[in-house]
This record gives structure tokens, sequence and C-alpha cells, in this order.
């Protein structure tokens, strides 16, 4: 049974997280509440060595169809790489405890903007071009990368907002953008939980073909429908986030 509800959720977690990302808020909860004696980091590993194979595929899917700005998204993404590193670092010296009470406060302004500007993200219009995008990019990438090894939670979605608003993207480009620059994230914390010790391999090819299948039909139906079904999944991941992040800062 247990093998089978963390398989379901994996399968969940790729479908949303190809569309827009927050696939952790469905894994790795399950697995918390399936393994709860389970040490954390061990858990939040074995959720990495399946998310990765989902979050890969849904890159090589998305950027078959969409126009990727590899000139600006390859830097980013060796700057969202190093930001993960440096942020998985520093929550070895300090803790994260103060982002718990922060966290839900921000998305409720990220959700409420997203809802105010009715035409953001609709259209594709990139508003840097060159080395300000590429810089633009690199910093988006550096610091929610950071934010990722440091706490983690709605890292695809920050990704996708800050792509949407201040590089001119629409929902699916943006949301292309951030699988990309994720995954070396998730490669990122790969590595570190591996070094540590912190992965369940027995679990981690069922959890990863699960994800992988999921991330599929995730990626279709997003491909399929466009910016707008991303824009809907965009604000009810985010939705959820805010409720779950703030149950967990203020109620639990």
């Amino acid at each position: 049974m247990e093998w089978l509800i963390v398989t379901l959720a994996s399968l969940l977690a790729g479908f949303v997280d190809a569309i827009v990302g927050g696939g952790g808020l469905i894994l790795l909860p399950a697995l918390f509440a399936t393994f709860p004696a389970a040490a954390p980091a061990t858990l939040m590993g074995t959720n990495k060595s399946a998310a990765i194979w989902g979050t890969g595929i849904a890159t090589v899917q998305y950027s078959r169809r969409v126009t990727m700005r590899w000139r600006a998204m390859l830097p980013a993404t060796a700057a969202g790489f190093a930001g993960a590193l440096a942020g998985a670092w520093v929550v070895t010296l300090i803790s994260a405890d103060f982002l718990r009470k922060l966290l839900p406060l921000v998305l409720v302004a990220l959700l409420a903007y997203t809802l105010a500007r009715k035409d953001l993200g609709r259209t594709h219009a990139p508003r840097l071009g060159g080395r300000a995008e590429t810089l633009a990019a690199c910093a988006i990438g550096l610091g929610i990368g950071f934010y990722d090894g440091f706490f983690g939670p709605g890292t695809g979605s920050f990704f996708v907002f800050l792509f949407v608003r201040v590089l001119g993207y629409d929902f699916l480009h943006a949301s292309a953008s951030a699988k990309l620059l994720n995954l070396a994230t998730n490669v990122s914390a790969l590595l570190l939980f591996t070094a540590k010790g912190h992965v369940w391999w027995h679990f981690a090819l069922p959890l990863a073909v699960a994800n992988v299948v999921g991330s599929v039909l995730g990626a279709h139906l997003a491909l399929k429908h466009g910016a707008g079904f991303v824009r809907g999944i965009f604000i009810a991941v985010v939705g959820a986030l805010i409720l779950k992040t703030g149950y967990d800062a203020f109620l639990r």
C-alpha cells in the first residue's frame, strides 16, 4: 500500500509540475505522511530522485515545441545550479524557519498581482534582448536557485512568475524556461542529498517512472492548450501553495 500511495502521488506530481511547477506540493507531503518516522532529508532526497526525471522529460518536450531563448537560458541554468548549491550549503549553517511565515504572504501578493493583471502572461513579447536578457535571467536563476536549495516550496511558480513579469514571456514560454532551470536546481540538490546518503534508491525507480508518465501528460496538455491554460493551472497551484504554506506557518 505504501508503494501504491507514493507512486500515485508521484504520477500526479509529475503532471502538475510539467505544466507550471509545484509538484513538490504533492509528492513531498505524501512521502512525509506515508513515512512519518523517516529522516526529513531522506524524504526530500527521494523526492528529488523522482522529480528530476519528470522535469527532464518535460524540458525536452517543451524544447521541441516552444522556441527557447537559449542564449539567455543556458547561462541562467548555470546560475540556478550554483545558487541551489549555495542555498543548500547556507541551510546547513542557519535555519530557514523564518521563511515559513514569510512565504505565504509573498505568495498571496504574487497571486493578487496575477489576478489583477488579467492580461499578464497571455502574450509572448520578450521585453529584453541580448546581454540585458541574459543578466536578468541569470539574476532570476541565481536568486530562485538559492531559494530552492535553502527552502524550496514554490520554486517552479516563482520561476514562471518572474519570467512572465520581468522578461515578458507568456505563461507557456515561461513554464518551458522554468523547467530548464528547475532541472538544474534539482540536479544540484540531488547531488548534495546523494553525497550525504539521503536517497532511498529502492523507491527512486518506480517513483521516477510514475513521475515521467505524469510529466508527459502534463506537458502535452500545456502545449495543446497554450498560455491561457497554463495561467489557470498557475493560479490554482499558487492558491494551493498559499493554503499549504499558510497552514504550516500559522496553524500547525
